[in-house]
């Protein structure tokens, strides 16, 4: 297989990839762009050290890293939707801050991330995240971004940066809950 068939393989996961983070169809198709074009003006830097797709993957961050920062003034959020969100999640404790209910214990969550199936339910919850709050779960953990940078990024203080990744983490629990592991509730 030459390097432009294992690219054109790679294009639809990496196009993926970049919509989750970017919520913008256009600009995500920029960066696969971006990271496709740098795989091919520099072949030999791909030492085999991982596999192509890991390795394309590092590069697609650092493109969408870039473009986070480029448009970050630019959006606008809803915050409607992310304050029904937010009562949601409240719902679910006491005033004193335990669970109404608490959740299940979910069976061997590390034979769960060695199934690509796990993925594809996770991507599913993440699209139904609200925007902001998805944003700012993908540059924490895909993204490996440290608090401190997603605050600057995205002008907000790190106390509001903790209860929107609480809440992010929270739906994709639930959602996970559901639609992988099965809980009824």
């Amino acid at each position: 297989m030459t390097l432009h068939d294992a690219l054109a393989d790679l294009q639809q996961p990496l196009l993926r990839f970049a919509k989750l983070q970017l919520r913008d169809e256009a600009l995500a198709e920029d960066v696969v762009s971006e990271t496709l074009l740098a795989l091919l003006e520099r072949p030999g830097s791909f030492e085999h050290r991982s596999s192509l797709r890991t390795y394309a993957t590092g590069i697609l961050k650092h493109k969408i890293v870039d473009a986070v920062r480029r448009r970050r003034r630019e959006v606008s959020f809803d915050e409607g939707e992310e304050s029904a969100a937010a009562d949601a999640i409240d719902g679910m404790f006491l005033a004193n801050g335990h669970w109404v209910e608490p959740p299940q214990s979910w069976p061997s969550p590390e034979r769960s991330l060695e199934q690509s199936q796990f993925f594809d339910v996770l991507q599913v919850c993440i699209e139904r995240l609200p925007a902001r709050l998805a944003r700012i779960f993908m540059m924490r953990e895909w993204l490996e971004l440290e608090p401190p940078e997603i605050c600057t990024e995205l002008s907000i203080t790190d106390g509001n940066c903790r209860v929107m990744l609480f809440r992010a983490r929270m739906q994709l629990r639930e959602c996970l809950g559901t639609g992988w592991f099965g809980e009824t509730t």
